[in-house]
């Protein structure tokens, strides 16, 4: 089937607008790749420190031009996603060595949770790990000694990181390694109940930590689709992974196998070998539009909304919320995952998958085929699927038939016509709502304001019984520049409950949610943030507010609101403690959530 019209116009007005920065980075990518492999450019003590320390791969690297692989890690073993990556490097060596080559672990870069840090002061670095990923990422390849980079991580701020980090030396490949996800544990919508009950008082805390310590119980990303998994998503729709790699669980013979073809690939796609694929070749204008139909399609991560933008202009090119509306409106939400549905990313993958969404989305001509990718020219790559065969990777066709229409459908028998996420603007500014979680009779509220400068409040306010009529929650001073956007998460379970109790509720704020936001409608990401006077800085108590995700509308129907001067807030204790006062130079030079809230970029 040919583009569908208002996706090639999407992307030719991406591509118009971004025609000048664009040609700017490809110039200086092209003028690094002009220089050639870089290894033997340095003086022989410098190629000797670089070699020293590579034990058997010593004489390789110091007497011949076979290509070597920097390998950036994100391992730690406290964060159950990232601590399978402990084996990789030597399956990755294994690999290049049966193949001529050599690997060596470039660098290794900070790996934070936000799991861990909900609610607590440490999320209010999170944003900025993800400038702190692209720097420590380009300071391990700043040693100029390497053909391909692989890039092994996995969530929310690691990957965007690394994809920031693999524009910017866009002059070299690129493949990117997942790790994969837990097993199967206790039902997410099981843990959400619990979470729930000890929010209203109903169970203590012996019983919440049961509940969490089965639902994440061993090595592997979160089973829901949150950041982590959006992520692993949006880098096979961008063709950054090799097709299938995402959601193959840890330490198995298949994923063990995939990292492996990971490095012979790697490996082939050098300037030595037969079929050169830069980075930059690949995150193209029409790569990051197909990362936006899957990000739709599958009801993905509000996080990525501020990613994708940053991800972007490392590579020459410029994302507007607008682009993300049009192309929301004409993809079809095709997956329902919790929170958007019972289902885990085990049981999405069972049912078809990346694979069957992929090749189904061709099929209706929502996504570009003609792009490049790690795996070869052209997005059909990726409607296939890996088997093992022996200890070597083999694909086959993916599915063409979903195996489960309660988690995945067709685009042309989709849950809903449009995908899952709502821009919104009015007299309040920009804000985005994920919907595809959300029950349709939610999509519009209007409702009295209450307004907090803290979130630690709202619960305090909850907890002394005060909400008793339906409220737009509003809390501000939440934004990059205030304290760093931290995810407020945490308010999930406490105005889930109020909602249950058949309240109508709302959230309103220029901080960020997690990926795994559910049921409560939440217009988030509001611009300009109240630090910088922004009109949610003019919102008071008893203000009526209307959202509208249907009509994508966020606005205050109070007169009067607009003459308003912005209030101001002490924000002087969000500059110390915890390391704060090291990213005070972050919050002063942050850009706009809707331009990526980007430092470095």
């Amino acid at each position: 089937m040919s583009l569908h019209p208002e996706i090639a116009r999407v992307t030719q007005r991406i591509i118009d607008r971004s025609a000048e920065r664009r040609a700017t980075y490809m110039e200086r990518i092209q003028a690094q790749i002009d220089k050639g492999p870089k290894r033997g450019h340095l003086s022989c003590s410098g190629q000797a420190h670089a070699y020293a320390g590579a034990g058997p791969d010593q004489n390789a690297l110091a007497t011949t031009d076979a290509p070597n692989i920097g390998i950036v890690t994100t391992y730690n073993d406290m964060l159950s996603a990232h601590q399978p990556f402990e084996r990789f490097p030597d399956l990755i060596k294994s690999a290049a060595r049966a193949e001529g080559a050599t690997a060596q672990v470039a660098g290794g870069v900070p790996a934070m949770c936000d799991g861990v840090t909900q609610g607590e002061v440490g999320m209010e670095l999170s944003l900025f790990s993800r400038d702190v990923i692209a720097l420590a990422s380009g300071v391990a390849l700043s040693h100029n000694t390497f053909d391909a980079a692989l890039y092994l991580g996995v969530c929310d701020k690691i990957v965007p990181g690394l994809v920031i980090a693999a524009a910017t030396f866009g002059h070299i490949p690129g493949i990117f390694m997942p790790a994969g996800p837990m097993t199967s544990g206790l039902p997410n919508d099981e843990k959400a109940k619990v979470r729930q009950k000890f929010a209203a008082g109903e169970v203590g805390r012996k019983e919440l930590m049961e509940a969490e310590m089965a639902a994440y119980h061993g090595p592997g990303t979160c089973t829901f689709y949150g950041t982590a998994n959006s992520n692993q998503m949006l880098m096979e729709f961008m063709g950054l992974h090799l097709p299938g790699a995402s959601f193959v669980n840890p330490n198995t013979p298949l994923r063990d196998a995939l990292t492996m073809e990971g490095a012979r690939r790697a490996t082939q796609i050098t300037a030595a070998g037969n079929e050169f694929t830069p980075v930059s070749e690949v995150l193209d204008e029409k790569a990051f539009v197909n990362g936006i139909v899957g990000l739709m399609a599958t009801g993905g991560s509000t996080n990525l909304l501020i990613h994708l933008p940053a991800m972007a202009r490392a590579a020459g090119i410029d994302l507007t919320m607008e682009d993300f509306a049009d192309i929301s409106a004409v993809t079809p939400l095709m997956a329902r995952v919790y929170p958007n549905g019972l289902a885990d990313v085990n049981h999405f993958h069972a049912a078809g998958g990346l694979g069957y969404m992929i090749g189904n989305l061709l099929d209706e001509g929502l996504l570009h085929d003609d792009v490049r990718t790690v795996a070869g020219h052209g997005l059909k790559r990726y409607a296939y699927e890996p088997k093992l065969d022996g200890e070597r990777v083999t694909y086959e066709d993916a599915p063409r038939k979903s195996e489960n229409d309660k988690i995945l459908r067709p685009a042309s028998d989709p849950f809903q016509k449009s995908g899952g996420l709502s821009q919104m603007t009015g007299n309040l500014g920009q804000a985005v709502m994920k919907v595809s979680a959300v029950d349709p009779s939610r999509h519009v509220i209007e409702a009295k304001a209450r307004v907090f400068h803290d979130q630690n409040a709202v619960k305090d306010a909850f907890k002394a019984g005060e909400f008793t009529e339906d409220t737009v929650v509003v809390v501000r001073f939440q934004g990059p520049k205030a304290n760093g956007m931290p995810e407020l998460h945490g308010l999930t379970p406490t105005l889930a409950v109020l909602q249950d109790r058949g309240l109508k509720v709302a959230l309103v704020t220029d901080g960020r949610m997690s990926g795994a936001s559910g049921k409560v409608p939440s217009a988030i990401h509001v611009s300009p943030e109240a630090v910088d006077g922004g009109p949610i800085a003019k919102v008071q108590d008893g203000d009526l507010v209307r959202l509208d995700a249907t009509n994508g509308v966020i606005e205050v129907l109070t007169d009067g609101f607009a003459d308003r001067a912005p209030v101001t807030a002490d924000l002087s204790a969000n500059g110390f403690g915890l390391g704060r006062e090291m990213f005070e130079i972050f919050r002063q030079n942050v850009g706009l959530a809707t331009a990526g809230a980007g430092v470095v970029v």
